[in-house]
């Protein structure tokens, strides 16, 4: 169960980097020419280029993760779970990227609650 737990994780939080990535990326990729040139359209379909490798990994962390398919987690669990690697991964992703965007304490207080609600889903 460990390593269905540590595979399940593992593939959030890479499907998550390629989530963020597309839906957050293009406001950084207006920075170099050619994809200045680009319309809505274009971003559009850059995006849903990098979202299939998110959707490519995220599909199969749920499917070895969930309880039903002999994973260790429930559905609420896995629920949770993502929403902590995703925020997780964007503060790193606007930090990294997007200086210009501070890491505040009101967001950190909103982690820590986030952290609080897996605290609880998991509680039995």
């Amino acid at each position: 169960m460990v390593k269905k737990a540590v595979l399940t994780i593992g593939l959030l939080v890479l499907s998550n980097a390629f989530m963020t990535l597309a839906w957050y990326g293009h406001l950084k990729f207006k920075e170099m020419n050619w994809f200045n040139n680009l319309g809505l359209v274009g971003v559009i379909f850059i995006s849903w280029g990098i979202a299939l490798f998110e959707y490519s990994l995220q599909v199969p962390a749920n499917r070895i993760g969930f309880s039903e398919n002999g994973g260790p987690f429930n559905l609420w669990q896995l629920k949770v779970i993502q929403e902590v690697i995703t925020l997780t991964v964007f503060a790193v992703f606007a930090i990294v990227f997007f200086k210009s965007e501070p890491l505040r304490v009101n967001h950190l207080i909103g982690f820590v609650f986030l952290v609080l609600a897996v605290y609880f889903i998991f509680k039995k």
